[in-house]
């Protein structure tokens, strides 16, 4: 067997050798499903070098004492004798099942943390992952210690990213579940300007990105980020514990990601009613088809405000929800969406309500191409349950649609691009072809209709001509019509 290095290595050597991980992978199984493998592995890996670290600190410390390193106090998770990785490391048979009762073991072994996070891959499979191919992965994963030392939370959080990047590209339709364009990540942080203590919510949170922006944008501004309390839901049981140990790899201890149906079952309640957030950053599934429209019509939770979406596309079931999830005094939300949902018919009354509710704060398009494998433009809706007065009875429209840079079919926003449509929401002003302040008794003149296009005016040939070459065509045009009223005088002489 290889001897596992020391050495620190550099971001781009970590996150190369863990990408090395997944290539391992190529024509055994497919692209789209080397995220169940990998990341489980290297959680698996880098929880078991973590406990080496503290074991040999508190042995240090204790003098020699084995059984005071071994104690719990001194380790972030337990791990039970014959589940650490290195027994798994020995194994020469039957490796898939040595890995999943190790996982279940530690599983076990931290019930309020780590239960189910490991998820449910199918290790035992030997038609999918033979003894050859595990040992190839183990032994790459071994040739480095992923420990604090080596890999503080830091670098290891930016590889984790690197690799839900890198799975996105490469698992093409898949990606959206659980990863959204991380350019439109932080414009959208930056806009809800999360503060210490507050709650952040996601009811359909992927992998969490979302949720960990917001504790890593206070700890880039110098804030205390760790009483940040993160909150998110996800329907789909790998992704749920991708995002769980997203947020460990990133060193953030304190948050709750529980997987279930947000729509059918929503996680979180206080006194049998919806729990309410200060901030709710939110990419949903769009157009849903298979939910429980039934159900919602007749709501425990009091969310069909605006009434019961049709059961072909379930995007107001999902606005309603957030909604009501927003906290009276201070709640506010960033959500991601096509901008279909701003003036489809079908949705008219439910969307004019909304508009009437007055806390919708501002729409700001964005260009095409920022979801994977889709064409599609998205759009911000930002709401606010405090909008300061100046605010209040209007809505800020921002046509951000060419504020995009295109790469391989791929969009993404400059650092430019986001400070031009941040700016924009900070300052709430009219921009000629930019932005546009709107009444509500303006918008709902147009019966709810939140088209961006119907408030900001677009750019004509004529708009785009220097004054002067206006001028002249008017000038011309005037003279035109001039000698055409002359001619018709003639004429009827």
């Amino acid at each position: 067997m290889q001897r596992t290095a020391t050495t620190c290595m550099t971001q781009q050597q970590l996150e190369k050798y863990l990408w090395g991980a997944a290539t391992a992978l190529r024509g055994t199984i497919d692209a789209g499903d080397y995220k169940q493998y990998i990341f489980p592995l290297l959680f698996f890996k880098r929880i078991c070098d973590v406990y080496d670290e503290e074991y040999e600190a508190a042995l240090t410390e204790s003098d020699g004492d084995m059984e005071y390193a071994a104690f719990a106090e001194h380790h972030h998770f337990q791990v039970p004798e014959g589940a650490h990785w290195n027994d798994v490391r020995e194994k020469t048979t039957n490796i898939g099942m040595a890995i999943q009762e190790a996982m279940r073991a530690i599983e076990k072994a931290n019930p309020d943390t780590l239960y189910g996070i490991f998820g449910d891959a199918s290790w035992t499979n030997k038609n999918r992952l033979s003894d050859a191919t595990l040992t190839n992965l183990i032994e790459h994963f071994s040739q480095h210690q992923l420990n604090q030392a080596n890999v503080p939370d830091d670098q290891l959080g930016n590889a984790y990213e690197y690799l839900i990047k890198q799975f996105a590209d490469d698992s093409g339709h898949t990606a959206a579940e659980f990863y959204t364009n991380r350019t439109v990540v932080k414009l959208m942080t930056l806009i809800m300007d999360p503060q210490p203590g507050e709650s952040v919510y996601d009811p359909t949170c992927g992998s969490g990105g979302l949720l960990l922006n917001c504790a890593l944008h206070l700890k880039e501004e110098g804030k205390e980020y760790r009483t940040l309390k993160l909150y998110g839901q996800e329907i789909n049981l790998i992704t749920s514990a991708i995002a769980r140990m997203n947020m460990f790899m990133h060193g953030i201890e304190e948050f709750s990601v529980v997987r279930g149906d947000t729509l059918a079952r929503p996680a979180f309640l206080h006194n049998d009613e919806l729990k309410q957030f200060n901030i709710i950053l939110a990419n949903p599934p769009y157009s849903i088809k298979a939910w429980d429209q039934k159900g919602f019509a007749n709501d425990p939770y009091g969310r069909n405000i605006w009434g019961t979406p049709p059961q072909g596309c379930a995007d107001y079931a999902f606005q309603q929800h957030i909604h009501q999830s927003m906290d009276s005094e201070n709640g506010r939300y960033a959500i991601l969406w096509p901008h279909g949902i701003l003036f489809r018919e079908m949705e008219a009354k439910m969307r004019r309500k909304m508009v009437e509710s007055d806390q919708i704060e501002a729409v700001i398009g964005l260009g095409p191409n920022l979801f994977y494998n889709s064409p599609m433009e998205a759009m911000i809706l930002i709401g606010n349950t405090n909008k300061s007065e100046e605010r209040k009875g209007r809505v800020l429209f921002v046509n951000g649609k060419d504020q995009v840079v295109e790469n391989k079919g791929q969009a993404y926003l400059t650092e430019k691009h986001i400070n031009k449509l941040f700016k924009a929401f900070q300052e709430f002003i009219d921009t000629p072809y930019f932005s546009k302040v709107a009444s509500l008794d303006e918008i709902l003149a147009n019966d709810g209709n939140m088209n961006i296009s119907f408030y900001v005016k677009k750019k004509t040939a004529e708009d785009q001509l220097p004054f002067d070459e206006v001028y002249k065509n008017w000038e011309l045009a005037g003279r035109e019509l001039e000698v055409s009223i002359e001619n018709l005088f003639e004429v009827l002489k």
